[in-house]
């Protein structure tokens, strides 16, 4: 809960590449959270309590410079569909859907992550921009073509907009097995290069982060990139559900990643 002292100032993970836009891939430090969300848990669906949830939101939202109910997200469902934000919406509750766009600097949009790929987007002058959960389902669905198509129809130009992918679960800790290998190449032969051989017989070590820059690319995205943060590993920086889920499962916290834009004089 909210305390007398000083809030600690928060140093999200950036890219050059969005330098126009107000960014960030916040990890899990800098908040207030406890136990199993320890400490800057920004998941409305966890069972984390109401008092931490709203202090965490409103430092991020703070960091952007926007006001708490500014800061927007949606009910993720591992889907394609994309909200053009262009006003707030009381936190919580956000749409079905698994990716936002706006082009108004007053809001900030975010998508929460433990594994999945968070991906930000935006224009080259920052005017417009684009956040989106990935995660297998999600990105086979077409989620990050979706957002850019949003990102177009809001009269951005494919070359123009740039995207970079943000901590997530990495080739070397993502273990599938055939039941999504084969889900995957039904949907997208081309897939095939981001599986190899996995650790144990008749399974596979998955690159979700190559993949997805993979089909920005292949939909005529100006540029796209990942940070190469592996987010099973490190538990210092970032909740992570298959590490939760070897652990023998639980409550789990969610790091939060967001974007606005570029603000006018």
């Amino acid at each position: 809960m909210t305390s007398g002292v000083d809030t600690p100032r928060l140093s999200p993970l950036t890219s050059p590449l969005l330098g126009q836009a107000r960014h960030g891939f916040f990890t899990r430090e800098g908040g207030v959270s406890t136990g199993p969300y320890a400490s800057l848990n920004c998941s409305m669906r966890s069972g984390d309590t109401p008092e931490n949830l709203m202090d965490n939101r409103r430092r991020v939202a703070g960091h952007f410079g926007v006001l708490p109910d500014n800061l927007l997200g949606v009910t993720q469902v591992h889907g394609a569909e994309v909200i053009n934000a262009q006003a707030a919406w009381p936190p919580g509750s956000g749409a079905q859907a698994d990716a936002l766009v706006t082009d108004r600097p007053e809001l900030a949009i975010s998508v929460i992550t433990a594994d999945c790929a968070p991906v930000l987007f935006s224009t080259a002058d920052g005017a417009i921009v684009g956040a989106a959960h990935a995660g297998w389902r999600g990105a086979l669905a077409g989620v990050l073509e979706a957002t850019l198509a949003a990102m177009l129809h809001m009269g951005a130009e494919a070359s123009s907009v740039h995207a970079v992918v943000g901590p997530c679960i990495a080739q070397e800790s993502y273990e599938t097995a055939e039941d999504m290998h084969s889900a995957i190449l039904a949907g997208d032969r081309q897939a095939a290069t981001f599986f190899t051989p996995g650790h144990r017989v008749g399974h596979y070590q998955f690159d979700l982060a190559g993949w997805c820059v993979f089909r920005l690319q292949r939909a005529g995205i100006g540029r796209a990139v990942t940070l190469g943060m592996d987010t099973l590993p490190d538990t210092q920086r970032f909740f992570s559900h298959r590490r939760r889920t070897l652990a023998g499962g639980g409550p789990i916290g969610h790091q939060i990643s967001a974007i606005a834009p570029r603000q006018t004089a």
